[in-house]
């Protein structure tokens, strides 16, 4: 499976997660933490992910490549200009490296190790 999914980078990811479930009908798929979160939420088929800016100062808006060879996109997306921001390794149940695009723009570029929900 690819997909691109967005990572929302918010202060107050609870209420951001209750706001996106009352204003859009979104689906809570997965959630880690309670007071600083990370949560994957999905509106019909489109999966976006909510992060609390407080865990992690990031920029607003991170996009998630998910494909089935982490290290050979970003290694290919740094031959093509990227700056690596970290090394393609195991976090989370996941693998995942991430770089910044030559425009400004944070990609993690990732593949799920462990069987992730929903299918």
């Amino acid at each position: 499976m690819t997909a691109i999914e967005p990572e929302l980078y918010v202060r107050r990811g609870s209420d951001a997660v209750e706001f996106y479930k009352a204003a859009f009908d979104a689906v809570e798929l997965h959630r880690v933490g309670d007071t600083e979160i990370v949560a994957q939420l999905a509106v019909d088929d489109a999966r976006f992910w909510v992060h609390d800016r407080d865990a992690d100062p990031a920029p607003g808006v991170r996009l998630l490549l998910i494909v089935e060879d982490p290290a050979a996109v970003a290694a290919k997306a740094l031959a093509a200009g990227a700056t690596e921001v970290s090394p393609v390794g195991e976090e989370h149940g996941w693998l995942v490296g991430r770089i910044e695009d030559p425009f400004g723009h944070s990609w993690e570029i990732a593949k799920p190790l462990v069987p992730w929900l929903p299918t």
